[in-house]
């Protein structure tokens, strides 16, 4: 809801709209030194709470310790353009509540950082706002799971791994945790039923407990609970049978990237050099939070460059195939597209997504355009959209967590996008 005096509500909660919590007009960490009311600094101010955030998410390296991954010595693949900025400027569409929206409000309203469009794999439209710039990584939160599952079903394609066999196969730590009798593909899936919760804004929620065993939250004083991600997952207790629902919950990456880790010998950041990366030609190395043991953070660490963010979404766009080589397999990205079973993910409750599925950690739409989404916290958005030949990549820095908040403005005005350039 707008309100009159440059602020958005959500949930009963006003928040300074996108302009006026614009990182560069806020002066967050500017001076020598920054006075005491523009730092943001890990354990002393909410480095994730808003407007800091805004800051944080182009900053993340600066925060808590993290690992490259090296885009190699190669020359950088750059994406030819071809500029429809007023087409894409000049787009009117409904939102989920009704009200008609036009392209800049819906980028000020959703918090957006910046945003690249790719048709046919040209640059058609490309945007900074904030402090965002087309060199500088930001943090990609859960679009990371999409890295990583589909780096994990190019590995059981391979046969590398069984998606069969039960987590204790390559874990055995595992055994007598909720991931005792779960197969891989359930975690891939999300399928899971382990005692954990992922409400954002329940601030006892375990998603917390798990960021702090993570480094990526500051742990009280006193703290004695969990070291590090590993010995974070051994804890996690069952709750409700495998392979019934969808349920999204962080730690299944987590349990995933330990079991690729133990498989192949390759740490998450150097897979990600290795197989995607290097071989994508990107322009800029990214880099993933680790833990106290440098473990990464599988399930949301990643921060990436917007075109390098791009550059995965027009690869699995294209089939897994990247200027004559196959990087993926053909058939990983069809079996993403053809998504799994819809009653499943019906079952969670996700009011906004009716229709859709998940599968390989992607979120497969069903709709018109065949699109699937690798979704983040705070508007982090990888579109490809097969139908429309479109791929969006799109940071944001909204001050509330869940996708929720930003989908009613973010849905249709990607259909409305797909639909102006398929048409």
């Amino acid at each position: 809801m707008q309100t009159p005096s440059g602020t958005l509500e959500f949930d009963g909660q006003a928040y300074l709209d996108g302009r006026a919590s614009d990182p560069a007009v806020l002066g967050w960490m500017e001076g020598t030194p920054p006075p005491p009311g523009k730092r943001v600094q890990f354990g002393v101010q909410p480095t994730l709470g808003f407007p800091q955030i805004r800051w944080s998410l182009c900053h993340m390296r600066e925060l808590v310790p993290t690992v490259n991954v090296w885009r190699g010595d190669g020359g950088a693949r750059e994406f030819p353009k071809a500029l429809r900025t007023s087409d894409v400027e000049a787009l009117r569409f409904q939102d989920m509540d009704g009200r008609a929206r036009g392209w800049e409000e819906s980028l000020h309203d959703t918090y957006t950082d910046g945003i690249v469009v790719l048709h046919r794999g040209r640059i058609v439209y490309e945007r900074y706002l904030g402090i965002l710039q087309p060199h500088l990584p930001h943090s990609c939160f859960s679009i990371t799971k999409s890295y990583a599952c589909t780096l994990a079903a190019a590995l059981v394609h391979e046969g590398v791994l069984d998606e069969t066999r039960t987590i204790p196969h390559w874990l055995p730590e595992m055994r007598g945790t909720a991931y005792g009798n779960a197969t891989l593909r359930q975690v891939m899936d999300m399928q899971i039923g382990v005692k954990y919760s992922e409400a954002y804004a329940d601030k006892s929620a375990d998603i917390w407990a798990y960021s702090r065993a993570g480094s990526l939250l500051p742990r009280p004083a006193g703290y004695s609970g969990p070291g590090n991600f590993y010995e974070y997952l051994v804890t996690l207790q069952p709750e409700g049978a495998h392979g019934e629902a969808f349920a999204y919950k962080t730690v299944n990456t987590e349990v995933l990237c330990w079991v690729m880790k133990r498989a192949t010998g390759v740490p998450f950041a150097r897979m990600l050099s290795e197989r995607l990366w290097s071989p994508l030609g990107c322009e800029q190395d990214a880099y993933i939070t680790v833990d106290s043991i440098g473990v990464p953070m599988g399930g949301g660490g990643l921060s990436a460059s917007l075109r390098d963010l791009a550059r995965f979404g027009e690869l699995m766009r294209r089939g897994g195939e990247w200027h004559g080589r196959q990087l993926l397999p053909q058939a990983v990205v069809d079996d993403v597209q053809r998504g799994s079973d819809p009653a499943k993910f019906a079952k969670a409750g996700y009011s906004l997504l009716a229709g859709y599925s998940y599968r390989s950690m992607w979120w497969v739409s069903h709709n018109e355009l065949d699109a699937f989404e690798g979704r983040g916290i705070h508007g982090q958005r990888l579109y490809v959209a097969p139908g429309a030949e479109m791929v969006v990549a799109r940071f944001g820095s909204h001050p509330v967590a869940s996708s929720a908040a930003n989908d009613p403005i973010t849905l249709p005005q990607l259909l409305a996008l797909g639909r102006m350039l398929k048409g």
